[in-house]
């Protein structure tokens, strides 16, 4: 039986299930839970950086986000406000839409 040892979405269960496979899982208490959410989300952003098509790179994005509103909620916050902070931030410093690539700045 091949072992994984990783955080899956919720359903995994119960696909592995419909197959007539047997399986074994856990419920994680939060603290591990929190570092588990963030070993899935650098395996989901080296999996962006790695992909070779929009289509992939979308794909990959949407796993990302959904990790987001995981942490987002094991934070005490929502997505939302997570995007509030966004907006700020982008008001205030500005966002990456205008591609500068920052090379040296004189002391």
């Amino acid at each position: 039986m091949p072992t994984y040892n990783k955080l899956v979405r919720d359903k995994i269960p119960e696909i592995i299930k419909n197959t007539g496979k047997d399986f074994k899982t856990e419920i994680l208490p939060n603290d591990r839970y929190i570092e588990e959410l963030k070993t899935k989300l650098n395996e989901e952003i080296t999996e962006y950086q790695e992909a070779e098509t929009d289509s992939d790179a979308l794909e990959e994005l949407a796993d990302v986000l959904e990790l987001m509103h995981a942490l987002a909620s094991m934070h005490g916050a929502s997505i939302e406000e997570v995007e509030k902070i966004r907006e700020d931030k982008a008001v205030n410093r500005g966002g990456f839409e205008d591609k500068i690539f920052l090379i040296e700045v004189e002391d």
